[in-house]
């Protein structure tokens, strides 16, 4: 599978984790929305000043999946009140698992969760959460797979579109 290292996003590698934000969500979303809904959202949510926003968030972190130095894909996990929904202080929050779709099936996504899981047991906590968009089967089956079970749903606008999201958790 060649080298595969998980390293913290530096304050200087912003722009690039704006490439890949961008490029993994239209390889995974593009093909159930409307092209206009697509541009809407990134232009949106993956602005250079967002990502600065949320990367500066101190109970936020980002993390690069490299292979062999280039990177492949990126974790985000929340913690407290950064969390979307439940803002538990005993949880974290898987907010985006991307791989870059060349790379899918080399175990990556998998190597981004176990580290998402060693984050949270370092921190001592109760469970993981995260909310994965209905009809993305391929993912719900990863998750699914690794033990987390559906607990919820909730509203996710892209673009125009109201979309529905499974909220589903681990126990640690």
């Amino acid at each position: 599978m060649g080298d595969l290292t998980l390293v913290e996003v530096a304050s200087d590698e912003i722009r690039q984790l704006q490439e890949i934000s961008k490029k993994t969500f239209h390889e995974t979303f593009s093909g159930s929305n409307t092209e206009g809904d697509m541009k809407k959202y990134l232009e949106e949510n993956f602005t250079e000043a967002k990502l600065k926003s949320e990367y500066s968030d101190t109970n936020s972190k980002f993390y690069f999946a490299k292979m062999e130095g280039i990177v492949v894909g990126y974790l985000k996990v929340n913690f407290g009140l950064s969390q979307t929904e439940l803002k538990d202080e005993r949880s974290l929050e898987i907010e985006r698992i991307y791989v870059l779709s060349e790379f899918h099936g080399k175990m990556i996504g998998q190597f981004l969760f176990d580290q998402a899981i060693h984050l949270a047991v370092l921190k001592n906590l109760e469970y993981i959460w995260l909310g994965v968009r209905e009809e993305n089967s391929r993912a719900i089956a990863f998750y699914k797979k690794n033990g987390f079970v559906e607990f919820d749903k909730h509203v996710f606008i892209l673009g125009e579109d109201k979309q529905t999201d499974i909220l589903m958790k681990l126990t640690l």
